[in-house]
């Protein structure tokens, strides 16, 4: 529901985006659009609460057993270098939550926990699109690669600040 959600509210935003000033009036539809798209962030649980619920199948390891699953499902030969790419996406999520669980700081684990969840998130999703792109090229084959590409870029950008974040850096965010 987290991920989803915030995904229909960048598509919304996108679309507003594209549509101008024009795009708030009621006259189009994607003004609509984002006020569906928004409210879905919030009702029946914020985003956040969701991710505090699902922090934990971050770090008791379900969430990369199910990747792992997703990983061993055949795709269109034609989708090979996307699977390639999510494992590698895999790897890298794994090391960014081996780094918090190696730290062993709550505190630590909740200031990043967005993050992780929505790595693992991309991740599923994208094996998920794979799947479907596999049964239906004509309708999922280009969104697989756009899917893939993107959620490459955020994974990467994720696991980076993960990485690079000490718990020094903690008295920046506490002033």
């Amino acid at each position: 529901k987290g991920i989803g959600s915030e995904f229909a509210n960048q598509c919304a935003y996108d679309s507003i985006q594209v549509h101008g000033g024009s795009g708030f009036m009621k006259d189009y539809t994607c003004e609509r659009l984002y006020r569906d798209a928004r409210i879905t962030s919030i009702y029946e649980g914020t985003t956040q609460l969701q991710v505090v619920a699902a922090i934990r199948y971050v770090t008791n390891g379900s969430f990369l057993k199910q990747i792992k699953t997703y990983e061993a499902l055949s795709v269109a030969p034609s989708l090979s270098g996307l699977q390639s790419r999510l494992k590698e996406m895999a790897e890298t999520y794994e090391k960014a939550v081996d780094t918090i669980k190696e730290i062993k700081n709550k505190e630590l684990t909740d200031f990043h926990a967005r993050r992780l969840v929505e790595m693992a998130g991309y991740i599923i999703m994208g094996h998920l699109i794979l799947q479907d792109a596999t049964k239906n090229s004509e309708l999922f084959n280009s969104s697989a690669h756009v899917f893939v590409r993107f959620a490459d870029s955020e994974v990467k950008k994720h696991a980076q600040f993960i990485e690079s974040f000490t718990e020094d850096d903690f008295d920046f965010y506490r002033k």
